[in-house]
């Protein structure tokens, strides 16, 4: 068995399963950081080259970077250079009218540092609010920081085609945007995939297991409410709500199952694989905390979905349209139950001396 690798340019292929690190940040549970970092050569070896990050999950790039050193340091430049990193560059909400070029390549030059790399494998763009400041000046930073061989590639995330379409008219070019995408979840299926197409760009999928709800683990168990500790168990939670009730959740669970039963690997296995037969799918980031979690990993990797798996998973989704919308739409509603959960001011914290203007 192999990891499935895709091409999102000439010359840069990455693993189809991207390690995710938004569960390694705060908010998100217990999180042994030495055990965490140790792990993620477990993943490397596996063929899962392929690690995501962000500029505002709270201490993961410096996890990551770790990591590479070691690597760097242990087994030499060539193993450690088998590393991709994508990170994302967001803005705060409360900064955005006043953020200054500047600003933007501090943000870039702050992530080299924190992974301990030159060059940033691919910059992932968001801005809360396009209505507000110049986001587009903010691209321009970008670019400007590829010429200067700080980055290699350049995507999104969080967009839909109306928010990504004046920067392809710009001429960025933008290899991939990265989106929610799951069974519970198929808003990129209404357009979004068809255009990407035909702008050369691949989707990128995050929340493809729901923050675990998409496991064994929640198959037969009764309907938990809201009384999480865990924002993401929150926020995956809303989307069931949008999906339908927590019986018709049970159902798609028990169809998940038995097809897992079948092919003989996990639940979550399938719901991975359904992600990754989508159109223009590029890859699923999915957040295994530890390499105990690599074996279930790998699964999807060693089975397909035949055409009665694929009738028994639409023919349930055809009565459960999910959220509706553009993507990203319900959270970007910071009225809203899903956006008032959202934290919109991630990146400035008050030892931050590059947005946060302390000392040292």
């Amino acid at each position: 068995m192999s990891v499935e690798t895709t091409a999102l340019r000439p010359g840069y292929e990455i693993s189809r399963v991207i390690k995710g690190g938004w569960q390694l940040a705060g908010d998100h549970g217990p999180v042994d950081r030495a055990e965490s970092i140790r792990d993620m050569e477990a993943f490397l070896e596996a063929g899962i080259t392929t690690f995501d990050c962000a500029d505002i999950y709270t201490g993961v790039e410096e996890m990551i970077g770790e990591f590479i050193a070691d690597i760097r340091q242990r087994r030499g430049a060539e193993v450690a250079s088998r590393v991709q990193v994508h990170t994302k560059l967001v803005p705060d909400l409360g900064l955005l009218a006043d953020i200054t070029a500047a600003d933007v390549e501090a943000i870039i030059d702050r992530s080299l540092k924190r992974l301990q790399i030159e060059q940033l494998h691919l910059v992932q763009f968001y801005w809360w609010d396009l209505a507000q400041g110049n986001a587009q000046e903010g691209f321009e930073v970008l670019k400007d920081c590829q010429r200067k061989g700080k980055i290699a590639h350049l995507g999104t995330t969080n967009w839909d085609i109306v928010e990504t379409r004046p920067f392809i008219d710009a001429g960025f070019d933008l290899v991939s945007t990265q989106v929610q995408y799951s069974v519970l979840d198929r808003r990129p299926a209404a357009g979004l995939a068809d255009w990407a197409a035909a702008n050369d760009m691949q989707l990128l999928c995050y929340g493809t297991l729901a923050g675990g709800f998409l496991t064994k683990a929640w198959l037969g168990a009764p309907d938990p409410g809201f009384a999480f500790e865990n924002r993401s168990l929150v926020k995956y939670r809303l989307i069931i709500d949008e999906f339908g009730s927590w019986e018709r959740f049970q159902d798609l669970l028990r169809t998940l199952q038995h097809i897992a039963d079948k092919h003989g690997v996990s639940l979550a296995s399938v719901a991975t694989r359904w992600v990754l037969d989508q159109p223009q799918v590029g890859a699923a980031i999915v957040g295994a905390r530890t390499a105990r979690h690599l074996p279930m990993t790998l699964e999807v990797f060693r089975f397909a979905l035949d055409e009665d798996d694929r009738t028994a998973i639409q023919g349930l989704l055809d009565d459960a349209p999910g959220p509706q919308g553009p993507v990203f739409r319900l959270e970007r509603d910071r009225a809203g139950r899903h956006g008032r959960i959202m934290k919109y001011n991630l990146n400035t914290r008050p030892d931050d001396k590059v947005l946060g203007h302390a000392d040292g």
